[in-house]
């Protein structure tokens, strides 16, 4: 029987000032995180419904470091998430390559679809990167919110809230996405 200091495995959800989030990790690494839900329930439901998830809530101490980072990126800072460690056993080479070019996004920082397709070494697939980056199982860490459509549009976000959530987030990092403000009126002389 394991005893509570070699648990490698486990979930937990966290309140942040922008809602609840939640995690659940692996021996590897993190295997899921989920963006915010209004209630800890909503979390604890959607983290639970994915196989790999262990009922256990002992956190090493990577998780507890990870966890502060979250709340902090939540509470508005610059928070560099490269440094944990992501378990993604299953996952195809495309979203592999997908996952580790976005996740060279630094904080504020963003691209397009076909522009990260490309730097991943496959170019010219801009919408089956969007899919990937819709599979991602670990947002945030994997930051597929920084990612655009093309002309700068916002582009789909499967997390909860949609597009608005990814928008929230690009704002928390000083990202200004939509059309821009009206052109200051020059005068006519």
């Amino acid at each position: 029987m394991e005893t509570t200091s070699s648990i490698t495995a486990g979930h937990a959800v966290l309140e942040t000032v922008i809602g609840f989030m939640g995690i659940a990790w692996s021996e590897k690494g993190l295997i899921r995180l989920c963006l915010p839900e209004r209630s800890r329930e909503a979390v604890e439901r959607r983290l639970m419904r994915h196989a790999g998830v262990s009922a256990s809530t002992a956190q090493p101490s990577w998780v507890v470091e990870l966890i502060a980072s979250i709340k902090a990126y939540a509470a508005g800072e610059d928070v560099d998430f490269t440094g944990f460690p992501v378990d993604l056993d299953g996952v195809d080479d495309f979203r592999l390559a997908i996952y580790d070019a976005a996740r060279k996004l630094s904080y504020g920082e963003t691209t397009t679809y076909g522009e990260l397709a490309k730097r991943a070494g496959h170019a010219g697939l801009p919408r089956e990167t969007g899919a990937a980056l819709g599979a991602n199982p670990v947002p945030l860490v994997i930051p597929c919110h920084r990612i655009l459509a093309a002309g700068g549009k916002i582009g789909g976000f499967s997390a909860p809230g949609g597009s608005v959530t990814k928008e929230k987030m690009l704002a928390m990092e000083g990202v200004r996405v939509g059309p821009p403000p009206p052109a200051q009126v020059s005068f006519g002389f």
